[in-house]
């Protein structure tokens, strides 16, 4: 009896341990503490990437990395969920430019070819359709009222919402083509010539009339390269719209060496300074002018990050913000895209900032607008560590003036659906790329960047945000659009 006993009791006691066993097991599941399961922690981006999206800080340092931390990710720095996409305009374009109307009309520069002539197109409904607004010669309805063009240039006055077409013909002649009803009607074409030969790489914007010197609210700002960098760029102005024009004067102070002709697009600020972008002798600058395009001083904005030495080495891209900061932005000998800021006037300036992703590795081409104060987005196109063809990137900061400012930054285009895959694209004129391209934002505060789709023909293409952070107004996240890609091409 005594080891019938004893086994039961030996059973009981191997029952106990598992029973034990078991509740310690169920008290982990259902406790207030278990350590001996991970714990699963969160960022404040948890479900917010994708493939084509990345948050990050400057130099490429990955934002959601646990042991930088998440403290300074409040107010104006809140991450925000971003994704790209683009639509297709419907043709070609050559050295893309846009410009967007406060109605919300979006208008592209396509590319024609000699004899046809360049064409606006428009879209009215946030890029899901365009339409060719011309402008038509009244002669021949199929042709432009410009037979040809080297450089199509669209701009929007953002204070009158006048619609400028520029065009340049044979590195000779200019020509400009204005609308007032978001592109319906159209004026003719009105010379813009200069003494100057040739007339090349020209870009236009312009600048409020703070001193009631002309007789229209904005005075207007051209400026051409004339294929001598000694001779540097020479600009002209408009008081009336741009019906009639200066004689063209240096672009650059007087008496001051210049070692670049080529140079960015304008930009016109509140405050009635006009800037425009170009190396110095010592690096990447910004010339302004406070008296409507007639006289120009230089400013330098750094001598350590300097300028690439290809075919992109002039394009220094610049804008301003609502509060009149700018902004200015260049590809680096190290093929990356790099920015910095002014809060005054361009007299003293930021560190420079890379502002490209983690996993890209070159990148050409830089535009930039900028939109309420601190809020800016620096667009490029950028290939990834596999080389596996290049994309329209758009890298948004909404607190530039943060001690670490939060980047957002998207591609517009799936890998799979590369822009180009030229080897070096970036550094190079590059199909309907050309010299460069352009980026905007519209009054809802969505940014647009004007591309080319260079496998599918160099098909003009608008990309932009199906939603992400509004960069005029309130701090918001935007509506959601419907999703582009190859399909709208």
């Amino acid at each position: 009896m005594k080891g019938r006993y004893a086994r039961r009791d030996m059973r009981l006691s191997v029952l106990f341990v598992l029973i034990l066993l078991s509740t310690q097991t169920l008290a982990g599941c259902f406790g207030e503490e278990d350590d001996s399961k991970d714990v699963v922690l969160t960022t404040p981006f948890d479900g917010m990437f994708s493939s084509t999206t990345w948050y990050h800080y400057p130099g490429a340092i990955n934002a959601s990395n646990f042991t930088i931390g998440f403290d300074n990710l409040t107010g104006n720095s809140t991450p925000h969920p971003a994704v790209g996409t683009y639509y297709g305009i419907g043709d070609t374009t050559f050295e893309p430019t846009i410009g967007i109307t406060s109605t919300g009309g979006i208008h592209f520069s396509s590319y024609g070819g000699t004899g046809r002539g360049t064409m606006v197109y428009s879209s009215y409904d946030q890029g899901q359709t365009w339409t060719n607004n011309g402008p038509f010669n009244p002669i021949f309805p199929d042709f432009g009222q410009v037979p040809s063009s080297n450089d199509p240039y669209i701009y929007v006055d953002k204070w009158t919402d006048r619609i400028v077409k520029f065009d340049m013909h044979a590195l000779t002649a200019m020509f400009v083509e204005f609308s007032d009803d978001d592109g319906a009607t159209w004026s003719i074409p009105y010379s813009a010539d200069g003494y100057y030969s040739p007339q090349d790489h020209q870009s236009i914007a312009s600048t409020l009339d703070v001193d009631d010197i002309g007789m229209y609210d904005t005075i207007f700002v051209f400026c051409i390269n004339t294929g001598a960098s000694a001779a540097g760029p020479q600009c002209s102005r408009s008081f009336n719209g741009g019906i009639t024009w200066d004689v063209q004067r240096p672009g650059y102070p007087i008496g001051v060496s210049q070692c670049s002709g080529l140079h960015g697009h304008l930009a016109g600020s509140n405050d009635g300074a006009i800037y425009r972008g170009n190396p110095s002798c010592d690096g990447p600058a910004v010339y302004r002018s406070v008296d409507g395009g007639f006289t120009w001083t230089e400013h330098t904005i750094t001598t350590e990050v300097q300028m690439q030495q290809g075919w992109h080495s002039h394009e220094v891209a610049v804008a301003t913000d609502e509060a009149g900061n700018l902004f200015a932005s260049w590809i680096s000998t190290d093929q990356m895209p790099w920015m910095a800021y002014s809060r005054d006037q361009g007299d003293t300036w930021s560190a420079p900032m890379m502002m490209a992703p983690p996993g890209v590795n070159e990148t050409g081409f830089p535009t930039i607008f900028a939109g309420e104060e601190g809020r800016v987005v620096v667009g490029y196109i950028g290939e990834g560590d596999d080389n596996g063809g290049w994309s329209g990137y758009m890298s948004i900061m909404t607190d530039a003036f943060a001690d670490n400012p939060l980047i957002t930054t998207v591609a517009v285009n799936a890998p799979s659906d590369p822009l180009d895959i030229t080897d070096d694209c970036g550094d190079v004129r590059c199909g309907g790329f050309g010299d460069f391209i352009d980026v905007e934002i519209d009054d809802e505060g969505r940014p647009w960047i004007a591309l080319s789709h260079n496998t599918n023909g160099e098909i003009g293409i608008a990309g932009t945000l199906i939603t992400g952070p509004a960069l005029y107004g309130e701090l918001r996240q935007l509506p959601e659009l419907i999703a582009g890609g190859p399909s709208t091409l």
